[in-house]
């Protein structure tokens, strides 16, 4: 490919050109080269796109000063940086058509029906095992009346305004005064180029009409927070017998009071004496499925996370199951007998730290007899005034 040159040089403009400067240039050389001017120069269109592009960036403050400082590569990226068009957002084809004439406004309407999109609130434990669950529509659906065919006696002809095409041309004249020729769709049958003499009483000519539906969605298990699933067909009924829409599901998990979901596995924290925690022993764990149990290792800490394998979710494409991860969250009674104290004492004793003394049985009946005789107790005199 030939290298560009120079956008001064194809406007024919000094580098210190005025914006007014610029666009008289143009407006000389754009009907200059022209192609329903030359319409025998094989060269003159491929002239006049060049001089389109240089007057496009030429009269952009933005591009023009990056053009200025870095040339064409500066133009890459649309906003200075490499690898874009050097149009950014500017369609050349509406600037086209405004010079060459051509079809304004797409062809013929798409008569597919429209997508519809609807959320399904699943609890955790529906997740877990899967569910059918019914989505109750209002949507647009084939007309009984004519079949989606939109005639009432069945008879669909060619649109005698456009003669079938979807089409009628519309002349008028471009910026540069030249007469051009642009297709529009027809606005007597919308661009479907179809006429209907007798619409169906039922659907006006459309062959849908509203009502009411239940739609039958099965979510199967391990389902996942933010899936979405397709129900073909279930969206809103096309236009004169096309082919209907789409229904998307889109799955939400309603927060669950006891569990978290991480993927495949299920987390959860559960309450164990501190007993348990520092001898070892079986734990009964409510999972999510029903009970199970779990092994605790002596001297467990807190905070410790241990799993129940195989008792979290499934995999909603593939086999096997998450597991259940369980924080350990080991609770100190907040009141002690008196037995509880002294043989907790004792193991301080044994294990050398430092721990408030407890009094043996005898002692605490001595006391009690004291105060019988005399009258004291162990709790805080008051103050007298």
């Amino acid at each position: 490919m030939s290298e560009k040159r120079d956008y001064y040089q194809v406007l024919d403009v000094p580098r210190t050109a005025t914006l007014e400067e610029i666009k008289k240039a143009y407006r000389r050389l754009a009907r200059q080269y022209h192609p329903d001017v030359n319409q025998h120069d094989a060269t003159a269109e491929a002239r006049f796109k060049e001089v389109v592009e240089a007057y496009e960036v030429l009269s952009d403050p933005a591009k023009r000063e990056a053009y200025d400082r870095f040339g064409h590569p500066g133009l890459r990226g649309g906003a200075g940086g490499p690898g874009g068009a050097p149009f950014g957002d500017f369609d050349v084809s509406d600037l086209f058509g405004a010079f060459f004439g051509g079809m304004a406004g797409g062809g013929r309407p798409d008569p597919r029906g429209a997508d519809l999109a609807a959320e399904l609130a699943v609890t955790l434990e529906e997740a877990l095992t899967g569910v059918e669950r019914v989505i109750r529509l209002t949507h647009h659906v084939t007309c009984s009346a004519c079949a989606g065919q939109g005639a009432r006696d069945g008879r669909v002809v060619a649109c005698p305004a456009c003669a079938g095409t979807g089409q009628r041309r519309q002349t008028g004249t471009n910026i540069l005064g030249f007469h051009v020729t642009t297709l529009v769709p027809c606005d007597r049958c919308g661009g479907s180029g179809e006429y209907i003499a007798n619409p169906c009483h039922a659907c006006g000519g459309t062959g849908r009409a509203p009502a009411a539906e239940e739609v039958t969605v099965e979510i199967p298990a391990g389902v996942e927070h933010g899936t979405r699933f397709r129900v073909r067909g279930k969206g809103e009924a096309g236009f004169r017998g096309a082919r209907a829409g789409d229904l998307f599901v889109v799955v939400r998990l309603r927060p669950h009071a006891r569990f978290q979901r991480h993927g495949r596995d299920l987390w959860c924290e559960v309450e164990v004496p501190f007993t348990t925690a520092a001898l070892g022993g079986r734990v009964t764990i409510q999972a999510l499925d029903g009970d199970g149990e779990l092994e605790l290792p002596p001297g467990t800490q807190y905070g410790e996370q241990l799993r129940l394998r195989g008792r979290g979710m499934p995999d909603m494409n593939a086999r096997g199951r998450g597991d259940l991860v369980v924080k350990v969250k080991v609770v100190v009674p907040q009141q002690l007998t008196p037995r509880q104290r002294e043989l907790l004492t004792e193991l301080a004793d044994d294990r050398g730290e430092d721990a408030p003394k407890a009094r043996s049985a005898f002692q605490r009946l001595k006391d009690a007899a004291q105060h019988l005789l005399t009258g004291e107790s162990d709790a805080p005199h008051e103050a007298k005034e």
